[in-house]
């Protein structure tokens, strides 16, 4: 009668053939239409399993904090050819890990377009800036950069900043010791959302920046909506910024069917108000998604420049007081005319 190690060591056998027969039978089936020629140029790499893919292992190595070991575990298998080939976010894909060849993909339109993976798509929206043909992108860009990057619209939010800024460094001066990407992840988003929703009160902005955190964990993550699935649960955390956001606009149309004056302008207005030179408007749904966009800008994106910019200051201190010097200068200049952000 066969011992236990017998059939551990049938067992790990097992695993590793249908391991390997899956492998190869997703990669055959992925392949088989490109034809012999084509599939002759494909570079070295590995389909992985049906759905899965490589998924796994990227968001593994990002979430440990060492990305670079994604593609260090290609090089080593397949060695440093610079391009493999892998299944990821439910496509076939081809990874790019040079320079030159990188440059080649970023700079050949004519050849590569851009594209999103599906999650990406449906968090953010499917009329937003990432997601528009280039002719919509660049009436979208049109439509907002007055809005949104104007004088006018610049001029109305500097004070808040200013203030804002102030009254969190402060409070981080008497903390003590801060976690400081979330500090500045709820101090940006404080900002953002009172630029584009300035009647939003406390608790309308907690519940939007604990939905984008949810909404941020699904954006790489594969779209299985399905319970228990990242993807799931920044999907319904979507739906419950289209709801704040959706009610908001239905508020502002009502007051202005009504004539209610209004007597503070925000980025949610100027975008209703908007409009091309043909006299079309942007629709509900543009500007969710346009807000959604830049909202999430707010809680990752700015954050993060803020964080690294810190870091890389403190790391280089010559190159932190020429900057200092040079906001000084600025700031001086600035202060004989008139006050602004300090």
């Amino acid at each position: 009668m066969a011992g236990p190690g017998l059939w551990a060591a049938i067992a790990a056998v097992l695993v590793v053939v249908i391991d390997t027969v899956v492998r190869r039978a997703h990669g055959w089936a992925r392949e088989a239409s490109l034809g012999a020629a084509r599939r002759a140029r494909l570079p070295p790499g590995d389909m992985g399993w049906p759905v899965v893919g490589a998924m796994w292992a990227f968001l593994r190595a990002f979430k440990s904090g060492n990305p670079d070991s994604f593609i260090g575990s290609f090089i080593r298998r397949f060695g440093r050819g610079g391009m493999y080939r892998a299944f990821m976010f439910n496509c076939p894909t081809i990874l790019v890990a040079t320079p030159d060849a990188c440059k080649r993909v970023l700079m050949d339109d004519d050849s590569f377009g851009e594209g999103w993976p599906k999650a990406t798509v449906e968090l953010i929206g499917r009329k937003s800036f990432l997601t528009s043909s280039p002719e919509e992108h660049r009436r979208l860009r049109k439509l907002t950069a007055a809005p949104i990057n104007g004088f006018d619209a610049l001029s109305t939010y500097l004070g808040f900043i200013e203030r804002t800024v102030a009254e969190a460094l402060r409070r981080w001066s008497e903390a003590g010791e801060i976690e400081f990407l979330t500090e500045l992840r709820r101090v940006t988003f404080k900002i953002i959302v009172q630029i584009f929703l300035t009647e939003a009160d406390y608790t309308t902005m907690r519940a939007l920046e604990t939905s984008y955190t949810d909404l941020n964990n699904g954006i790489r993550a594969m779209a299985i909506n399905l319970p228990g699935f990242t993807f799931h649960k920044a999907f319904k955390a979507r739906k419950k910024l289209v709801s704040v956001l959706q009610g908001a606009l239905n508020e502002r149309r009502v007051a202005t069917a009504k004539g209610i004056p209004k007597s503070n302008m925000d980025m949610m207005d100027r975008l209703i108000e908007a409009e091309d030179e043909h006299g079309r408007r942007l629709d509900d749904e543009e500007i969710i998604d346009i807000m959604v966009v830049y909202l999430n800008a707010g809680h990752e994106s700015s954050a993060h420049i803020s964080m690294w910019a810190t870091m890389f200051l403190l790391e280089n201190p010559d190159i932190f007081a020429k900057a200092k010097a040079e906001q000084e200068e600025i700031f001086g200049t600035f202060h004989q005319h008139r006050r602004g952000l300090a």
